[in-house]
């Protein structure tokens, strides 16, 4: 969660306050690099989030997609494009880290993350289940919700990139990091699908349906309990973020904008 939250933002957050203002004429010569970088890294992460078998480690390489929609926005060197990173920066914050937060909740019930071998969590932990699919939602960017801010304006500001930055390039970034954002949902609706949906396996079958199978079932069984009162009291806070930042990204890019119109001045604009 630290790493998620903070220590991936350290990149970004050098690129915006540090290494452009710094070299201007050296950030519009590698723009277009950084963009083909960036996304790269979005449809390479989507593939690898595809392959993998570990809940945790899905997680992990979704970081990689979401940081290349961050790294676009950024190599536009265009407001918009400043503002949808600094925003997908945030929200990836709450978000990715809210599911690190559920991965951790969800070992320490079955004391497994393989995917294939969790399922219908919504029959089990109905609560657990639903907080798994809004993240997962909030995650590939549905509107209204956080990750939405962060990704589709920096789609959008590929389309418009900055003065002097080869246009059909970043048009052609644009529809490659748009396909990115399927794959994304592809991804994140089928961890979803396998782990909250259809019927509990038969090895934690056990706990849900009481004690008809006598003494022979192991401990393990009596760890399947829903939320508990210490997640909410950590979590409430991440999931009214999620969707206060949703339903109103204007309070976020109102903090940005001093940061943006720095970065934007060694432009000249």
């Amino acid at each position: 969660m630290i790493l998620a939250a903070i220590l991936l933002k350290l990149g970004t957050y050098g690129f915006v306050r540090i290494a452009i203002p710094t070299l201007p004429e050296a950030a519009k010569e590698w723009a277009p690099w950084i963009g083909l970088l960036a996304v790269i890294g979005i449809i390479y992460g989507a593939l690898g989030c595809l392959a993998q078998t570990d809940m945790k480690r899905l997680i992990a390489f979704s970081s990689v997609a979401h940081m290349g929609f961050v790294m676009l926005g950024i190599s536009t060197l265009t407001p918009m494009g400043f503002n949808a990173a600094l925003f997908g920066m945030v929200a990836h914050g709450l978000i990715t880290g809210m599911l690190f937060f559920i991965a951790g909740s969800v070992k320490e019930r079955y004391h497994t993350l393989e995917i294939s071998r969790l399922g219908g969590m919504l029959k089990q932990m109905p609560r657990l289940g639903w907080i798994l699919g809004f993240c997962a939602m909030a995650s590939l960017g549905l509107p209204g919700l956080a990750g939405f801010w962060g990704e589709f304006p920096a789609i959008l500001s590929a389309y418009e990139p900055a003065d002097g930055l080869p246009v059909e390039t970043f048009r052609t970034f644009m529809i490659i990091a748009a396909l990115g954002t399927v794959l994304a949902a592809a991804y994140l609706l089928w961890l979803f699908q396998r782990t909250s949906f259809g019927e509990p396996k038969a090895e934690f079958a056990g706990s849900h349906h009481g004690d008809h199978h006598g003494d022979h079932h192991d401990d393990h069984h009596s760890d399947l309990h829903d939320v508990n009162r210490f997640e909410w009291i950590a979590w409430t806070p991440f999931l009214i973020a999620i969707v206060v930042f949703g339903v109103y990204p204007q309070l976020m890019f109102k903090i940005f904008d001093p940061a943006v119109s720095v970065a934007l001045k060694a432009f000249g604009g």
